[in-house]
């Protein structure tokens, strides 16, 4: 009875069961880069500057058209600075189709509004647009930092950063005290913290000298020594503020990692990894870092722009290929984060289908809410196809879904994947306290992410 039962029945196991001291070994090393990225990283502009540093030490060069590309040519397009696209050129003709891992490389935050900077009873502001699917209590009381980009009139662009470095001050969305928050509690969460109540405190100072709105003038007087920009310059700006929270190991163990924007660029860091430990694959192998997966995948750097189109019709076209037949015939990994079950969270799961910390990468066949709605929804044969690939090398992997049918749901870039005709399924770390200013991963889960997509590159 017991062989039968070993025979028919599939239970996954905890993945450090399953693995050796050398592993062991290997799960520390790559989680200390992948740390040392996410801290790096804070912003999708940072990401894609960083992705290509990494890129070059690597030997990738800067992709133009018409240019030579032989087996084994290393190539990157930067899609204006907030999306990137790298390949190593493979053995076979990409008239039988690339190997493509698609993350994406923005989180939640909140940007500033086009006109942010305002005084009230002598304090400094800074009013907020949240960007993405947050919580707007969990970004209220918690240090924050300043990122992005500030284009002036001339055509110079000044990169901003406050915050990151020790010892630079950081700013703040304050709240009520518990002794005057008697009417505050009465109210449901949406209501107690409106969108536009999300401004940040930016300083208290006056200038010295008489007149109005001397805090104000005193805040931009700093930021016009420090970065030459002045309020009108705000209009175009892109600048936002996420959490002042160093990426740390988690547990008396250290077995997780703990740091804002793991989704996605847990995965983001994975397919890149994967990539730069390529040596010639049989078939091109593409890695995709995309923008504004956050609000939809619209936008010139989004998923739904033409621009991988035009990367990917570039290389066919030198080798005299059709794009859509290169498409037909390729694999997508939609390398996006799936939600961990969490013990104290049990009636959102429904715990058979849920994917755990320590059980491996986690597989989506579907994501979408409800009824499946605004899902690629993998078929079955691609799903299989992804088990065989995995068992063979050694990838610990489980199967995944977002919570219970009618509780809620999501969406990655696999959609518009699969509506270009690319076989595409959904995979990635899973995370705790996902699109909270503070996400937990597990280590072994991060390094199987990395796995899974190194194996998939190097497929035959």
């Amino acid at each position: 009875m017991d062989e039968l039962r070993d025979s028919l029945f599939f239970a996954p196991k905890n993945g450090y069961d399953r693995i050796g001291t050398d592993e062991r070994l290997a799960i520390e090393d790559y989680s200390r880069d992948y740390m040392d990225f996410l801290n790096n990283a804070r912003m999708e502009r940072e990401a894609v500057k960083y992705a290509i540093g990494m890129a070059i030490e690597h030997g990738f060069v800067e992709y133009v058209p018409g240019m030579e590309l032989k087996p084994g040519t290393k190539v990157y397009k930067n899609n204006r600075g907030k999306s990137l696209m790298l390949a190593v050129i493979g053995k076979k003709s990409l008239g039988e189709g690339a190997v493509i891992a698609g993350a994406h490389v923005d989180s939640p935050r909140l940007d500033l509004k086009q006109m942010p900077l305002y005084e009230s009873d002598e304090m400094a502001f800074l009013k907020t647009h949240y960007y993405g699917g947050i919580k707007k209590y969990q970004w209220v009381t918690i240090p924050l930092e300043l990122h992005g980009v500030v284009a002036l009139k001339s055509g110079e662009v000044v990169d901003v950063v406050l915050g990151r470095e020790s010892g630079e001050p950081k700013f703040v969305i304050t709240d009520l005290l518990p002794h005057l928050a008697q009417d505050q509690m009465k109210k449901t969460m949406p209501e107690v913290f409106p969108g536009e109540s999300l401004n940040i405190l930016i300083g208290s100072t006056p200038y010295a000298d008489e007149g109005k709105d001397r805090v104000k003038l005193a805040i931009l007087s700093l930021l016009n020594d420090s970065y030459g920009i002045t309020e009108e310059d705000f209009l175009s700006a892109e600048l936002a503020a996420v959490p002042a929270f160093d990426v740390t190991e988690i547990g008396l163990d250290r077995s997780f990692i703990g740091g804002y924007g793991q989704d996605d660029r847990v995965c983001a860091f994975a397919e890149l990894r994967a990539l730069f430990d390529l040596d010639v694959p049989e078939r091109t192998a593409v890695c995709l870092l995309a923008d504004k997966e956050e609000i939809g995948s619209e936008g010139v750097s989004g998923m739904q722009s033409e621009c991988f189109d035009t990367f990917m019709a570039d290389l066919c076209e030198s080798e005299g290929v059709a794009l859509r037949r290169c498409f037909e015939k390729s694999f997508c990994i939609s390398a996006d984060v799936c939600n961990a079950y969490d013990p104290l969270y049990p009636e959102v799961s429904e715990k058979m289908n849920a994917a755990r910390a320590n059980y491996g990468v986690g597989i989506c066949k579907f994501t979408g809410s409800r009824g499946k709605s605004g899902t690629s929804d993998a078929s079955a044969e691609l799903v299989a196809y992804c088990r065989k690939l995995f068992s063979e090398g050694n990838v610990i992997w489980q199967m995944a879904e977002l919570g219970k049918v009618d509780q809620g749901g999501g969406g990655t870039i696999a959609k518009f994947m699969a509506k270009r005709n690319i076989d595409t399924i959904d995979a990635g770390t899973p995370v705790l306290s996902m699109h909270a200013p503070f996400e937990v991963t597990a280590k072994l889960d991060c390094y199987m992410t990395y796995k899974a997509v190194k194996v998939a590159y190097e497929a035959k």
